[in-house]
């Protein structure tokens, strides 16, 4: 009995120490930092309904982490093993396990900002996506052509020309031109959101109306101040049934036209096209770039001014006059050379 008693007194703290030190060993191993992979990183694909396990197993088979087990233990002790989120997602090194699971079921996935600026045409657009290594521009423009993706809002549209709203998108390294289309789309229809809407409707314009004159004040001027202004100028001129004269509406129909090579000449002013504001009255039939927030804004908030007239002082700016007479003497002066 009092071996017994002995053998006890000596085995229940050795496994009591032996069960702490594994407690440890685990803990220890989930918290170290685990792999190195330098800047470049390494990526990892996780699948649609991929089980833990297998989620394990890619990244243990990568080197992210040391084992599947490993993974499948951190992502039980923080509770994620049901909200690990799909997606790609970029390794550097440098992380526990349990950051590793943290990262996943925060859908910490990997993205690169792509910018599209404002003022471009589909095509220009398209040479955008191109460019950035996104893909083919054929397939953009494509994309662009689906013009259901806004027939809630322009049932009239035949293309999305004006509706790919110009900002920076985070991107995954594989996209396609439909998925870069869709948030583009959706980029235009959270800003011409419900208030913008309701301002258009209490000016009695269509969607595709604002956006048209917008388009058009976005190509204009690059100055934000300078926006509202040129609104005015158009809004007074539909108003009094004076033609737009607008030469990016020009410009847009020699591009159509595939004639446009950087310069628009007098005897440009007369191609016959419906986008040619100088032969035909009201807005052209459709927006002509994609504008961005500032334009589609002062499409429908023009200044208080009754200015019909504008012109380049030749550094992105521009002076406004009410009268012809006025106009003539600002034309002389910033466009012909004459005066200071």
């Amino acid at each position: 009995m009092r071996r017994v008693q002995r053998w006890l007194t000596i085995a229940l703290p050795l496994a009591i120490v032996g069960a702490a030190g594994g407690a440890w060993w685990i803990a220890d191993r989930l918290a170290t930092p685990y792999g190195a992979f330098g800047d470049d990183g390494i990526f990892v694909e996780v699948p649609e309904g991929a089980a833990l396990a297998a989620i394990g197993q890619r990244l243990a088979e990568a080197g992210v982490v040391p084992d599947a087990t490993t993974f499948r233990l951190a992502a039980e002790l923080e509770g994620a093993a049901r909200r690990l989120q799909a997606g790609e997602y970029r390794f550097t090194g440098g992380e526990s396990p349990r950051e590793i699971v943290r990262r996943i079921a925060a859908g910490d996935v990997y993205t690169r900002l792509v910018t599209f600026p404002e003022g471009l045409t589909i095509r220009q657009l398209a040479d955008a996506f191109e460019q950035a290594g996104l893909g083919p521009r054929a397939g953009f423009v494509e994309a662009a052509g689906d013009a259901s993706l806004i027939a809630h809002l322009d049932p009239g549209a035949t293309d999305l020309e004006g509706y790919l709203f110009p900002d920076t998108y985070p991107l995954p390294r594989r996209v396609t031109a439909d998925e870069v289309v869709g948030a583009m789309v959706g980029g235009f229809e959270r800003v011409f959101g419900p208030d913008l809407r309701a301002a258009a409707a209490a000016r009695g314009l269509s969607v595709r109306e604002v956006v048209t004159l917008a388009a058009i004040i976005e190509k204009e001027t690059a100055a934000p101040d300078e926006h509202p202004l040129v609104s005015a100028v158009y809004h007074n001129r539909l108003r009094v049934g004076m033609p737009l004269q607008a030469d990016p509406t020009v410009i847009y129909a020699m591009m159509q036209a595939g004639i446009w090579n950087g310069n628009i000449r007098r005897q440009d002013l007369q191609i016959d096209s419906p986008y040619n504001t100088y032969r035909y009255s009201g807005l052209p039939p459709g927006p002509i770039a994609a504008p961005g927030r500032a334009s589609l804004v002062a499409a429908l908030n023009p200044a208080d001014v009754k200015y019909l007239y504008f012109v380049s002082r030749n550094d992105g700016t521009h002076v406004f006059a009410t009268t012809l007479v006025e106009h003539n003497r600002n034309v002389a002066r910033w466009q012909r050379g004459a005066g200071s």
